[in-house]
Formats: structure tokens, C-alpha cells, sequence
């Protein structure tokens, strides 16, 4: 299902839906679901992840996590709902994707994992 982000202010996630400003960084960190838990419980290994990623199934600022993480290429951890392995995935598979934060406010899909 391809979804627009950009033609609906409420829903482009990287808008803040007030006043249509780009989110920066530390805004969208500070709406997290996972800001007041523990970090330890978003770098686990094997079947844990699975839970890891529950945390970000309902969180406000999943897209921008998502897209910080693709585009600083993190390696470890469960960042916006993908474990370690689906980012590499994602950047293996999509290597002409320069921007993520772009590219997933533009409606783009994770293909590759």
C-alpha cells in the first residue's frame, strides 16, 4: 500500500503538525515512546527484538526514528520498529536512496525487508 506523506500535513511525519516546521532531531527524540524507558531494552538480540519493536508500533515519531537510523546507518539496536538486520536490508537493497528522511516522507515504502 503506497501512502502519500507529503500532500497531508497531519500525516507527514516530518512536519510538526502546528505550524508545518521540519521536526528537528532532539523535538521528535523527546516524543518517543522509548525515552523514559529502559535503553537497554532496545538493544537485544534474536527473538527479543520482536518485543523491542512492539515499543514503536504506536509511537508518534516512528518515521523520523526510522529515517534517522537508516541515514546515520546505525548498526545496533531496534530503531523506528527495525531491528539490525531489516536496516541492513533496507540500505543493502536500496543503495540509490540518498536520503531516507526524504525518501519516506515522500510516501516511499521499505522495500527489502
Amino acid at each position: 500500500m503506497t501512502t502519500s506523506l507529503v500532500s497531508d500535513t497531519k500525516r507527514n511525519p516530518f512536519l510538526n503538525n502546528s505550524d508545518s516546521t521540519i521536526i528537528e532531531r532532539g523535538d521528535w527524540v523527546m516524543q518517543a515512546n522509548c525515552r523514559n524507558g529502559d535503553p537497554d531494552a532496545l538493544f537485544v538480540r534474536g527473538a527479543a527484538q520482536r518485543r523491542a519493536a512492539a515499543i514503536c508500533r504506536q509511537c508518534p515519531v516512528l518515521m523520523q526514528c526510522r529515517a534517522d537510523a537508516l541515514d546515520n546507518k546505525v548498526e545496533f539496536g531496534v530503531w523506528g520498529g527495525l531491528t539490525e538486520r531489516q536496516r541492513r536490508a533496507l540500505l543493502r537493497k536500496n543503495p540509490h536512496i540518498t536520503s531516507w528522511a526524504e525518501y519516506l516522507a515522500n510516501g516511499g515504502e521499505l522495500i527489502g525487508i
